[in-house]
């Protein structure tokens, strides 16, 4: 995610307004930015408070469209469902319970081969039932594209021929190896569209359009979209925009542009794209960021509220992570399970509330590969109880979270907040990293450690903070010890704001 912009509390904001491979130095004495290879120093730069840094910057690189309802809600996902009748039966099983289900995701090798961007017909019989009996329960299909072509696929040799690969100074358009079905246990040197390319965008969408928006297909996940090259170098690689180290962070946004102007064209006017990576101004194409696939620890989660800080400071309103960690977790191990129920805490008040993984041990990388259980109810009637009273929690704010998405999209000032942002008079909070505002009004305090049942929370000063589970009241400008059980986040609610946290009796 490299989207090089800097918010200073000395006022200012700055785009380093490049897409060229290189590094920003942050020491005690200066700053250094740093292309390998420019043809030019382009730099954009506004004064002012973090809020007004973000307004503006949103209005340079584009304004984020309104989040649509159905996209707050939440988001099932595992590596991987297999058949169509798998992925039925995990929505059918969340509506017999009564849990609240906007999305489901198709994972990736559900495809002919890599490249094909459609079902494969023996796993997926009749993918457009499929959809059509998810609309009747109230949720939405994704499905995983990718950016790559197998020699294999059957858009191997005309997307060749037309120059829709990125190309290579040297040697041959294959910069990756993956696996593909019929390969047995090797793998296939896969090409990389050029998603700099209009013409290559054009012909992808295409490809898109036929294998799943003619099927009712509307939501996409793109993966891999760094691209993910082999090694990762961009040195040798030639886009239609330009030489590799100078134009190869431009990528993932113009990747995330050929799914939103395809949808656009086809008349759709709800745009989600869940995205690996992005550079600047992603946002306006609908682009949602995760953070790629993590470890599956307390040390990953406490990461990961970092991470989704700063990408709210990037212009990106739309963040989630895999709830849970990627790489691993047993359903049946207790320590896993108290991370697991922490991070959906956390992951309930995050701008998309999503929960995946590749749970259990690690296999090989081939078509049928799929992990352990991965649903609300995969760990135990304990944190069964928790993880459904906080999927209904989250539904209980919806309303107020849609405000925050539509404050986005108008402002440019993102739902999930560093305290600094709404409080850049208070020093102290400035240094609060594991903590953040959901709007102005709600601060959310995660547990982050194996064994916490209470935690210390900065109240920032300039404001009156109720405890939402209590109604215990706090001055700002201090620290406060809450009690913290397992099946509690700290909450607090800013001066006289009223949000249904708590199901009253």
């Amino acid at each position: 995610m490299t989207i090089p912009l800097l918010v200073s509390d000395r006022g200012y904001g700055l785009l380093w307004n490049s897409p060229a491979i290189g590094r920003v130095e942050l020491a005690e004495t200066g700053t250094r930015w740093v292309a390998d290879s420019a043809r030019q120093i382009d730099y954009w730069i506004t004064a002012g408070r973090p809020a007004d840094v973000l307004r503006r910057y949103a209005d340079a690189t584009g304004h984020a469209p309104e989040l649509p309802e159905w996209a707050a809600g939440f988001w099932q996902c595992k590596l991987r469902y297999r058949t169509q009748e798998e992925l039925l039966e995990v929505a059918r099983e969340y509506k017999r319970r009564g849990l609240p289900l906007s999305v489901i995701v198709s994972d990736f090798f559900h495809w002919t081969h890599l490249g094909e961007w459609r079902f494969d017909p023996a796993e997926w019989p009749d993918p457009a039932a499929m959809v059509r009996e998810l609309d009747e329960l109230g949720v939405k299909l994704m499905v995983s594209v990718w950016p790559s072509v197998s020699p294999g696929s059957d858009n191997f040799h005309p997307m060749l021929d037309r120059g829709l690969f990125i190309g290579s100074e040297y040697g041959p358009v294959a910069h990756a190896d993956w696996p593909d079905k019929g390969l047995g246990a090797y793998s296939a040197q896969v090409a990389f569209y050029d998603a700099t390319n209009p013409e290559a965008r054009d012909y992808v969408w295409e490809q898109i359009r036929r294998g799943y928006h003619e099927l009712g297909v509307k939501v996409f996940w793109l993966d891999a979209s760094e691209p993910e090259l082999k090694p990762g170098h961009q040195n040798g690689l030639r886009y239609h925009a330009g030489p590799g180290l100078e134009v190869g962070n431009l990528y993932p946004r113009e990747n995330a542009r050929m799914v939103h102007d395809g949808l656009r064209a086809a008349g759709e006017t709800e745009i989600v794209s869940l995205n690996r990576s992005s550079w600047a101004g992603a946002q306006r194409y609908g682009a949602a960021l995760w953070s790629g696939d993590i470890g599956t620890d307390f040390a990953s989660l406490r990461t990961q509220i970092k991470a989704g800080l700063n990408v709210m400071m990037s212009g990106i309103p739309w963040w989630t992570t895999d709830i849970g960690g990627f790489h691993g977790g047993d359903p049946d191990d207790p320590a896993y399970r108290e991370v697991l129920v922490r991070w959906f805490q956390y992951g309930t008040f995050c701008p998309l509330f999503r929960l995946h993984g590749f749970r259990g041990p690690s296999q090989v990388l081939e078509p049928a590969m799929t992990g352990l259980p991965n649903e609300v109810w995969s760990y135990g009637d304990e944190a069964y109880e928790i993880l459904a009273e906080h999927m209904r929690l989250r539904e209980r704010l919806l309303p107020y979270v849609m405000a925050q998405m539509r404050a986005a999209a108008d402002t440019g000032l993102p739902p999930m907040r560093p305290l600094f942002l709404e409080f850049p008079d208070d020093p102290g909070a400035w240094l609060v990293e594991d903590a953040f505002l959901l709007g102005p009004d709600l601060l959310v305090a995660p547990v982050t450690a194996a064994g916490v049942r209470d935690r210390a929370v900065y109240l920032p000063g300039g404001a009156r903070w109720t405890d939402a589970w209590t109604g215990a009241e706090h001055e700002g400008g201090q620290m406060v010890t809450v009690a913290a059980p397992i099946d509690r986040i700290p909450l607090f609610l800013r001066d006289d704001a009223r949000l249904p946290i708590r199901v009253e009796s």
